[in-house]
């Protein structure tokens, strides 16, 4: 861990670093906002980290010092394992202890930050930003499979999507469309199975399905409005499920999905839950906020006010 600090203490900040995140674009926002970052947010931590499993480590360490802002500049990997080490944290932790969790959008979908109003296209406006947002409680998202539970902030979706995080993860260098070829592709070659899901412990669905979609916030894919009426703190999901259709079909609930009008298509159902169980005969593909994970027997709950967010 390497510590930078000014004389300003108005706050105090860790730094989680990922310097290879999003093709090594981490570390070259990190050496062009230093200065303005320590201008803005007054005394800082670094802590410079290339695994998911240092992380916790590094936010027991600034706990342990009163540090209570986290600031993460790395791709989905470094923030999907911030926020579960933040929501681990918090378990044991009065609310008022809690750290603060805030990101500068330097991923190639940068959809959370999108959704919540973050600059993403300035990234010294993002930070200028960070510096005057506040706090505030969202909810999380936990997901459970077996034996094996991990939370999302943004969006969680299985079938489909867990196949688009897989083709995308593998390709080496990733552009804004990489998100939109990679699902046309998987769609001309995904086989839909059946699945059964259940809302707030009553039947809801039971047949072939190409997605199901369980939302905290509105957007993933790179800008992909696939539950247009989400919110963070309302304790609740928004739930998009697309039937088995004709790959025309879902091609054009597809291209809907971008002017937010596909809840109306035939091949979508959509409706709000504290609690989506999906059962599938065979293992479910699935993505919590671009990160790869699998079950066959899944459970999705909502755990309100779990994470203080900048906004």
């Amino acid at each position: 861990m390497i510590v930078k600090k000014m004389a300003d203490t108005r706050s105090r900040t860790l730094i989680i670093l990922n310097p290879h995140a999003a093709g090594g674009r981490a570390g070259k926002v990190w050496k062009d906002l230093e200065p303005l970052l320590w201008q803005e947010l007054g005394e800082l931590m670094v802590a410079v980290t290339q695994h998911p499993a240092e992380v916790a480590e590094h936010l027991d360490k600034a706990h342990a010092v009163g540090i209570r802002r986290v600031v993460s500049i790395g791709g989905d990997g470094t923030n999907h394992a911030l926020v579960n080490a933040l929501a681990g944290q918090n378990e044991t932790l009065a609310p008022e202890d809690r750290m603060i969790y805030g990101t500068l959008p330097v991923g190639t979908g940068r959809d959370w930050a999108r959704g919540a109003g973050i600059p993403t296209r300035d990234l010294k406006q993002a930070a200028e930003w960070i510096a005057r947002a506040q706090p505030k409680p969202l909810d999380l998202g936990k997901v459970e499979a077996g034996s094996h539970a991990e939370y999302f902030l943004n969006i969680a979706s299985a079938g489909l999507g867990g196949e688009v995080a897989k083709r995308v993860n593998r390709q080496s260098t990733r552009r804004p469309w990489t998100f939109l070829g990679a699902t046309v592709q998987t769609i001309l070659q995904y086989r839909p199975g059946p699945m059964t899901v259940k809302l707030d412990g009553e039947n809801w669905y039971d047949g072939g399905a190409f997605a199901l979609v369980v939302a905290n916030g509105t957007t993933f894919g790179h800008g992909m409005k696939i539950a247009p009426n989400a919110h963070p703190d309302d304790g609740l999901f928004d739930v998009v499920l697309v039937k088995n259709a004709s790959r025309a079909t879902i091609l054009t609930a597809l291209r809907r999905v971008y002017s937010a009008t596909h809840l109306t298509h035939p091949a979508v159902q959509h409706a709000r839950a504290q609690q989506v169980e999906v059962q599938s005969a065979d293992k479910l593909g699935m993505e919590l906020d671009g990160e790869p994970m699998d079950g066959q027997s899944i459970t999705f709950s909502v755990q309100p006010g779990i994470l203080n967010v900048l906004m």
